[in-house]
């Protein structure tokens, strides 16, 4: 999962950038990168690091121009971050910048065709670099004396045509303007917002709404499936569907883990969604009788405070907050190797005796992936002083793994995918164990003013909407993000770092 933004305004837009960034770092703690447009000159920074790191005064001065994209980005297995921050450019036809959040399945695919065919020169192995190559490639055969909206749009439309699976693009041609497009099934996110300028109008593409919200932007609408949109340099707007939505099913991890929750997708509220994920699961608790018991409702946070405390509303019980976080500490289930997850957690979260000992407690996570963190938080209440845990999931087992974009494990070590509830209550040490069913998250998140048909839910039933997922490629990627291969890659990065620590600066 990444976070991408593109700004043209009338005055400089580094610093509205390096803000939509930060706004936007919950969706990437591993690298960020801005790349502006300075009157056709490209101005770039990106390195490895949070926003606040990679960027310094220095590096900010350099950043000029009234138009430009920005990038953050969390690891992506089977890839060494070191070569792949974003944005990426190509210099032909006009210098063109893109960034892209979600994941290609037919990557091997275009590369070769790329390679091949196109002969175009890929850098990495990132299926960003083959998405600009792609649409840049396009453009090179549309091209005339000068770019126009219409040739933005047919290279748009091949893209939609060639590449598959989820994704949100925004992209900068130098001296020209701005294009943002989404994937024809609308799985990733992308927004649109405007500002007024005087008699200008100034506008602004963000995964999240949260982004136009920081910097002054009023939300126009979510890009749709299928769509194109581009922005010219004087502000010119046009759009353009270009194929056909395929459905319109955006990711429902999302509402669940990723999104902010005072976002809005696809006109649909995060915070209200997890809020009637906990109405649903306080209504299953209820009907199987579980709440009796129950003395305390406590969320791990911070994305499920939300469901816990309409949990705790509708058992009619006290909710607090009874672990501490350390806000410093990133995701745990997307960093390598299983006993940095481990010590991440122990330093992520610290429990409340005061409101854990001698109490029954009720815990409300937004999800259980590997159940490494569910297991440790439980001994950590158990170690405060609880009489009993008891475990309940906002979500629905995680059984398979998501290859739009989200890098979650390997399906052998989805630990739904082999353990029965029962099984997994035991593993995790809770008295008792609750899921989400799948039907009441869906209820949860879908809203009747939304023009949403339905949800990307791949992770919790396998059911890809792309459909063209094969046990091939879930095998390979089985392979890429098992922890034997996180731990190696990491390692392999450490070494890059240790014989060269300037390789990846940039500008």
């Amino acid at each position: 999962m990444c976070g991408i933004v593109g700004i043209v305004s009338t005055k400089p837009v580094n610093q509205e950038i390096y803000d939509a960034l930060t706004v936007l770092q919950h969706r990437g703690q591993d690298s960020a990168g801005i790349m502006t447009d300075d009157n056709g000159v490209l101005c770039l920074r990106k390195n490895n690091g949070l926003v606040n790191d990679v960027f310094t005064e220095k590096h900010m001065t350099r950043l000029r121009g009234n138009i430009g994209i920005g990038h953050v980005r969390y690891p992506t297995a089977g890839t060494l971050s070191l070569n792949e921050a974003q944005p990426f450019y190509v210099n032909s036809p006009f210098g063109i910048c893109l960034a892209h959040n979600g994941n290609l399945v037919n990557t091997t695919e275009l590369r070769f065709h790329l390679k091949e065919i196109d002969r175009r020169h890929l850098n990495t192995e990132s299926d960003t670099e083959a998405l600009l190559n792609l649409f840049a490639h396009e453009i090179q055969i549309q091209q005339k004396e000068s770019l126009t909206p219409e040739s933005v749009f047919k290279a748009s439309t091949a893209v939609f045509n060639k590449c598959s699976g989820g994704y949100a693009v925004v992209a900068m041609i130098l001296n020209e303007g701005l294009v943002a497009m989404r994937d024809p099934n609308g799985i990733r996110p992308l927004v649109i917002g405007t500002r007024e300028a005087g008699s200008k109008i100034e506008y602004m593409v963000a995964s999240e709404s949260v982004a136009l919200n920081a910097a002054g932007f009023s939300l126009m609408r979510d890009i749709l499936p299928g769509e194109s949109i581009y922005i010219s340099q004087n502000g010119d707007f046009y759009s353009n569907q270009c194929v056909e939505p395929k459905t319109y099913t955006p990711c429902i991890f999302e509402f669940v883990y990723f999104a902010r929750p005072d976002s809005i997708i696809d006109g649909m509220s995060v915070y209200k969604s997890r809020l009637r994920m906990g109405e649903f699961l306080a209504q299953r608790i209820i009907e199987k009788g579980l709440h009796h018991d129950v003395d305390v409702v406590i969320p791990i946070p911070d994305t499920s405070r939300s469901s816990a405390l309409q949990v705790a509303h509708h058992l009619g019980v006290k909710y607090r907050e009874g672990f501490i976080k350390n806000r410093y500490i990133g995701r745990t289930f997307i960093m390598p190797g299983q006993e940095k997850r481990k010590k991440s957690v122990r330093q992520k979260l610290n429990p409340i005796g005061l409101e854990i000992k001698d109490k029954n407690v009720l815990l409300i996570d937004d999800s259980i992936v590997r159940g490494t963190t569910s297991k440790q938080i439980i001994e950590m209440a158990r170690d405060a002083g609880a009489k009993k845990v008891f475990f309940a999931s906002a979500a629905p087992p995680v059984k398979f793994p998501n290859v739009y974009g989200i890098d979650m494990p390997a399906s052998s070590e989805l630990i739904a995918s082999n353990k029965s509830d029962e099984e997994l209550a035991k593993f995790i040490g809770a008295d008792w164990l609750l899921y989400q069913t799948l039907d009441d998250l869906i209820e949860s998140v879908r809203f009747e003013d939304s023009a949403v048909q339905d949800f990307d839910t791949s992770c919790f039933s396998g059911d890809y909407v792309t459909n063209d997922v094969t046990q091939t490629y879930l095998q390979k990627i089985e392979l890429q993000r098992n922890d034997a291969a996180q731990v190696k890659q990491e390692k392999e990065r450490q070494q890059i770092e240790i014989q060269d620590p300037t390789s990846t600066l940039i500008n």
